[in-house]
């Protein structure tokens, strides 16, 4: 079982690096093999997985997945120790570690870092969560015969430090938890590095601290600056043993920007739009949104949520109501027009809403929602509350970034007939193809960070993750305002450098911006410059047809002590955008794609779908006269820190081989 958890968090500045520690000890009087699957941020690049046992360190490298599998299986049925850890084939916030052939009570250290964004919130402050939960993930009936039901639970004790370190080039004004941390200690007059503790120990139902806090959910932390929306620029030095002209060999760009948009745009935000609400109904969404007290079930904040939006809606947009689960059903045949009648219909309606329509299967209402005739004049935004609970992720971020294209009417002839594909406006019909913007919620802990933010992302809006009712309110109003917003278009990214230098940018084009939102870019900078060290990047784009130029100037010369962080995220997102172009790619160009993916992510050292990190213990080696039994037996819950529901986490038991499925990150 697992025994402790040790996490060392840095920040510096917007992006955070997480050195995860877990011990875990073979408590059985036979070999044992331990599989565990557990969350991490979709937006996380892994770059280091190691193992230690007793005084020996192994330390895992990056190849082909199934290199490393093969490698893996030989070495465990030779008696080796060996360590595995790949990301899940239906979502990147999933993790599985192999952890194989350890000695009757022996102890095994794994260790594993990653480099991740930290996000901006309503207020602010940039959040970062140490997921704590990992939720089963629904398949629907087309992928798999039945999910596994859990028949019983079991408990197992462990302790979990957290240490946090800060610096930024801004003053930092204070960090807030959703646990109880030690009082921030300033380690400069200028508050510009701190550092803090958190320590508890977890037993059966309970974490007791001295503050009398129970670990049963996701450890949260805000952390807020005096001057969050400072756009900034960071070249990251490249590392000295990689190849010249790569992009680990290179220096890296990171540019933070705040687009500021027009005052004049911004006083009279849009009064008409569609907006569609589509509310996840299944029953998982009967769950408590966490383990605290008082927890509210899934659906209530749901509600909570989708009711401060519906009294919030401009008079005279149109609007429409979806619940799906194994099946899906909207309040209205299509979107009306939004009065204060039809507000308190639909505000009735959601109060009775209810988990109760079975499975998870939210391909089938979005497919429906894309295929319905829009409105001229009436951009159409949607909203998707889930606990993202759905093992077809990456289906579905592939359909809605399919139908995510700019907003065109062509005029037809009167007729008073319906014609499929046609808008009948004033007895006219207009044939259209309509802005889909994509709003999405994450309802409750362990939701689906590929889900919600991938919704977000590829549908050009915006993701917030509702775990308690504090907070509520703003996360809600912001991602309203930004519906309101004019969607912004023809967006272009200009360099200006000196001669000798060329930068390639390394991120996807933009396809959304929004006020006062960050939008994140990587480049790579190649080249010399005899003298120069100035460089700028100029973001153009148009806002209701108002051309608008946001600038940013930036010094070419490079930090050294980064620890090649910016560099491993830049990979992470040239990975991310291949991996798309795979998906929706022709098969001749499928396996070209592929090796670029599979090249990159060994040079980075930083995961992929595609590969795996791979280590082996070579003097480990025993003779074992039976080998390694892989039957299965019972089911069992594992609450590794974070919970105890059975729609929460597994445990299997194979015989000689335990398969954990914890939410340990």
């Amino acid at each position: 079982p697992l025994k402790s958890i040790s996490v060392q968090l840095q920040i510096r500045d917007h992006v955070a690096s997480v050195s995860s520690s877990l011990q875990y000890v073979n408590e059985e009087e036979r070999p044992l093999e331990a599989v565990f699957v557990f969350p991490l941020p979709a937006d996380a690049a892994v770059c280091h997985f190691s193992a230690r046992i007793g005084e020996q360190e192994i330390v895992a490298e990056v190849q082909d997945r199934q290199s490393a599998r093969d490698q893996y299986d030989d070495a465990v049925s030779s008696g080796q120790q060996a360590f595995l850890l790949e990301e899940s084939d239906e979502s990147p916030d999933v993790f599985r570690l192999n952890v194989g052939c350890l000695s009757p009570g022996q102890i095994a250290v794994i260790s594993i870092v990653y480099v991740i964004e930290l996000s901006v919130q309503a207020d602010n402050a940039l959040r970062f969560c140490l997921p704590a939960v990992l939720n089963p993930r629904y398949k629907p009936a087309a992928l798999a015969a039945s999910v596994p039901e859990v028949s019983s639970s079991c408990v197992i004790p462990y302790t979990l430090s957290l240490s946090v370190s800060v610096r930024s080039s801004d003053r930092i004004s204070r960090l807030e938890s959703s646990c109880p941390l030690d009082p921030l200690e300033f380690l400069n007059a200028q508050h510009t590095h701190a550092m803090v503790q958190y320590e508890c120990v977890y037993e059966c139902e309970s974490v007791n601290l001295s503050a009398g806090h129970r670990f049963d959910k996701d450890v949260e932390l805000l952390l807020y600056y005096e001057n969050t929306h400072q756009p900034t620029a960071v070249v990251e030095a490249g590392a000295a043993a990689a190849q010249p002209g790569s992009l680990m060999g290179d220096p890296a760009l990171m540019i933070s920007l705040y687009p500021e948009f027009p005052a004049d745009v911004m006083s009279s935000l849009a009064s008409r739009g569609e907006f569609i609400f589509v509310v996840d109904r299944s029953g998982s969404m009967s769950c408590e949104m966490h383990h605290g007290k008082d927890a509210q079930m899934r659906i209530e904040s749901a509600r909570d949520t989708l009711l401060l939006l519906l009294k919030s809606l401009p008079m005279g947009c149109y609007f429409n109501i979806y619940g799906f689960g194994s099946r899906f059903e909207s309040f209205f045949p299509q979107s009306i027009v939004y009065s204060e009648e039809t507000m308190e219909e639909a505000l009735s309606r959601v109060k009775s809403m209810n988990a109760d329509m079975g499975g998870t299967e939210i391909l089938q209402p979005l497919t429906h929602i894309y295929s319905q005739p829009c409105y001229p004049d009436h951009p159409r935004q949607l909203f998707v509350f889930t606990d993202g609970e759905v093992s077809n992720t990456k289906e579905v971020l592939d359909l809605v970034k399919s139908h995510v294209h700019s907003h065109r009417f062509v005029h037809s002839s009167r007729s008073s007939s319906f014609t499929p594909g046609l808008v009948h406006v004033d007895g006219q019909r207009w044939s259209c193809s309509c802005v889909f913007r994509c709003f999405s919620f994450g309802i409750g802990e362990g939701a689906s960070t590929a889900l919600v933010t991938g919704m977000a992302r590829e549908g050009s809006g915006h993701a917030q993750f509702i775990t308690g009712t504090d907070r509520m309110q703003p996360k809600v109003m912001q991602s309203l305002r930004f519906a309101l917003q004019p969607a912004v278009n023809n967006i272009s990214v200009d360099w200006t450098v000196p001669e000798g230098v060329v930068v390639d940018m390394l991120s996807p084009p933009i396809n959304a911006l929004f006020q006062g939102q960050r939008a994140i870019i990587y480049a790579q900078i190649k080249g010399q410059s005899s003298g120069e060290t100035e460089g700028a990047v100029t973001v153009k784009y148009k806002l209701k047809d108002q051309p608008v130029t946001n600038q940013l100037q930036f010094t070419l010369k490079p930090i050294e002590d980064t620890g090649l962080t910016i560099h491993r995220l830049a990979a992470r997102t040239v990975i991310r955008s291949l991996e798309l172009q795979e998906r929706a790619g022709r098969a001749a160009g499928v396996e070209n794609i592929r090796n670029r993916i599979v090249e990159l992510s060994v040079q980075a050292g930083v995961s992929s779908v595609h590969t795996a990190f791979i280590a082996v213990n070579k003097d480990s080696k025993q003779t074992r006269r039976v080998p390694l039994q892989r039957k299965f037996t019972d089911f069992c819950v594992f609450r590794a820190g974070l919970s105890s529901s059975p729609n929460q986490t597994h445990l299997h038991q194979i015989n000689s081989k335990l398969l954990f499925r914890s939410g340990i990150s």
